[in-house]
């Protein structure tokens, strides 16, 4: 399953008809980079995420955890 920002990037990309190398290109980070943000790889630098997010207008920030999950500790 997809996550959120693996979803909100593939649908931006597409808005503005952009391929994966035209999104590298203009962020100036590499294709594989957009390649692995797009199957969601875990180990992303945050710099570089918000990078790329920066060309839409956004940007990867701290937000709460959801306090209603148990805690397996």
């Amino acid at each position: 399953m997809e996550n959120e920002l693996v979803k909100f990037l593939k649908e931006r990309r597409r808005m503005l008809g952009l391929t994966q190398e035209d999104l590298a290109r203009r962020a100036g980070v590499g294709l594989r980079f957009i390649r692995e943000m797009e199957q969601g790889k875990q180990t992303l630098r945050l710099d570089k995420i918000n990078q790329v997010l920066a060309l839409f207008g956004y940007e990867m920030q701290p937000q709460a955890q959801n306090r209603n999950k148990v805690d397996n500790a």
